[in-house]
Order: C-alpha cells, then sequence, then structure tokens
C-alpha cells in the first residue's frame, strides 16, 4: 500500500503557540508511519516550504490553535494549494472563531446562549448599566481567541475595567456575557454529513480556579474531566443534540466540539471549537476513547473525512 503523504502544521504565532507545538507532537507520534509519511511545518518559519512541496501532499493535519491557525487564513492557504485538511473549511473556521458571529447563529438555530453584549475599543463603558442589564458576576472575554486567553470572571464594579482591558489587550472587540452558574460539560461531533456525537464529558475544574481557565486547561491534574459526564440521559442527548445543532448552524466539517453550560435542567451554548486540543489527554480525544476510538484511530479518521469531497484531482500519481 502506498503511503499517504502528511503535512503535519503546527505552531504557528497565536498566543496558542505552544499549546500547539505540544499537540504537534503527540499526533506525530500517534500516527501510524506505516500508513503515512508525516512532513511536519511550522506557519512561523515554514510557509515557503509548504507551497513549496504542496505538490507531493496528499492531506493536511492543522493542530494550530488562535489566530491565523483556527481562524480560516491557513485554510484558505491550503485551499489554494488544493491541499485537502482536516476540519472546517474558511467560512467555518473564521465564523467559530468569532463569538459574536457564532452566537447570532445559534440564536437563530434555536440553540440558548448566556444573555450578552458587545463592547468595541473606544467605546463609552458604563460598568453600572452593564451590570443592571446582564447582572453579577459577569464574564468578560475577547471576541477571538481560544484557550480562554484573556478571559476573567467580574464579581464587583471595582474589577469591572480591569477585566475590560485584559480582554481588550487580545481583541478590539470584547464581549461581555452574563455568568451561568453551573457544571461545564462539552460534546464532541465527528463527520462530514453524517454526524456522530461523542459521549458528553463533565469538567471539573480543581476549586481553586474560578472556571476552566487556560492553566487548569494545562495543568496537569488542575482539572478532573469525566467521560461520560455524571448526568442523566435526557440531559446528555440533549447536549449531544446542542452539539451536532451547533455544528452545522457554524457551517463546521469533519470534526468540532462543544462548550456548554448546564444549569438545573437548561444548557446553554459558549462556543465550538473547530480544532479541538489533540494531544491524547485532550477532551475530544478523551470522548473517542470512550466511544471506542484510540487517539491513532482518530487521527486516521480525519484524515479520512478530509479526502472525502476534497480529494486531489491529479492527473498522475507520484
Amino acid at each position: 500500500m502506498q503511503k499517504i503523504t502528511v503535512a503535519l502544521i503546527s505552531g504557528g504565532v497565536s498566543s496558542e503557540r505552544e499549546v500547539s507545538q505540544k499537540s504537534g507532537d503527540q499526533v506525530y507520534n500517534a500516527l501510524d508511519k506505516a500508513k503515512y509519511n508525516v512532513v511536519r511545518y511550522d506557519p512561523k518559519t515554514d510557509l515557503l516550504r509548504l507551497v513549496s512541496d504542496s505538490p507531493g501532499i496528499d492531506a493536511a493535519l492543522i493542530i494550530l490553535h488562535g489566530q491565523y491557525g483556527e481562524d480560516g487564513t491557513v485554510q484558505g492557504l491550503l485551499d489554494l494549494l488544493n491541499i485537502p485538511y482536516q476540519g472546517s473549511g474558511v467560512l467555518g473556521s473564521a465564523i467559530a472563531m468569532n463569538k459574536i458571529a457564532s452566537k447570532q447563529l445559534y440564536e437563530q438555530s434555536g440553540l440558548p446562549v448566556p444573555p450578552y453584549m458587545v463592547i468595541r475599543k473606544g467605546d463609552t463603558v458604563n460598568p453600572g448599566n452593564c451590570i443592571r442589564m446582564l447582572g453579577m458576576p459577569l464574564v468578560i472575554k475577547p471576541v477571538s481567541g481560544g484557550s480562554s486567553i484573556g478571559i476573567s470572571i467580574v464579581r464587583s464594579e471595582e474589577s469591572f475595567r480591569e477585566a475590560l482591558k485584559t480582554a481588550f489587550a487580545h481583541d478590539n472587540t470584547v464581549l461581555i456575557e452574563a455568568f451561568i452558574d453551573g457544571i461545564e460539560i462539552t460534546g464532541g461531533v465527528i463527520g462530514n454529513e453524517k454526524l456522530t456525537a461523542l459521549p458528553i464529558i463533565e469538567i471539573i475544574p480543581d476549586k481553586k480556579f474560578e472556571f476552566f481557565d487556560y492553566v487548569a486547561k494545562y495543568t496537569a491534574g488542575a482539572t478532573n474531566e469525566i467521560c461520560p459526564a455524571r448526568i442523566d440521559e435526557a440531559l446528555s442527548l440533549k447536549a449531544q443534540t446542542f452539539a451536532k445543532m451547533a455544528h452545522k448552524a457554524l457551517f463546521c466539517r469533519g470534526y468540532s466540539r462543544t462548550d456548554m453550560i448546564l444549569s438545573g435542567k437548561d444548557i446553554y451554548i459558549l462556543e465550538t471549537n473547530t480544532i479541538p486540543g489533540m494531544t491524547a489527554e485532550s477532551l475530544l480525544p478523551k470522548a473517542a476513547k470512550a466511544a471506542g476510538i484510540s487517539f491513532s484511530e482518530l487521527l486516521d479518521r480525519l484524515i479520512e473525512l478530509s479526502l472525502d469531497g476534497r480529494g486531489k484531482k491529479r492527473k498522475t500519481k507520484r
């Protein structure tokens, strides 16, 4: 059997570069070298080499997070180079990266989201008015980005402006949300036209963390992740349905992971990740494992999905 040449793209220039590099290392180690000829590329240094090598690349695995990786930019380059890749295309990637666009599409699809307002750099902001509209606590976050970078929970009017400053350091537009007290859960989806919902994961950060922030996400032992989540079957099915609805609402493809808050019997959509963390212990691979899919098998499936409908049209095979 002829090997498939896979471009493994990780690193990049976003604030999530380190996470991407670690994920790239684990993906490289998990890929079956009997099936794949794996060539690594870092967009920070290797874009010209990627362009030069493109005629010999069968598929790409994009293991990038944040700006210039998860937002449709690399996807657009790969489209131009006629390289199939796993996951969402330019449209779905760009929409999911923008929390405002995502929320609007969630709402149009009938998915519940926490009440919110949008603030742009230069706007006159009255903290008291925001608190009267949305209540307290509040969640303040940059509109773009991931890994909970730049997010703060505001529990007093005094801390409001500092949280706003933190968020504006990462984006010119900021989202202010009502804080929903509940259990954070996440639901993975795999597939193109036919979607499979993975088991729901319950996320319980250590009590020293206010929420599932960057440190809680990436520090070993800082968070207890339970799969399947300790919720009844009806709520689990509802969360899986919401994950599939969110995937479709944002024009996603291949796979995604949607983060939600369970408050009583109500589920609220927070955001959808089009390139979820991809170490063996990351949330989506953990859910896949609970469904009987090993990390290596998951990568095989994503490569298969990347080639479905996006296969290269070559006159001759190398």
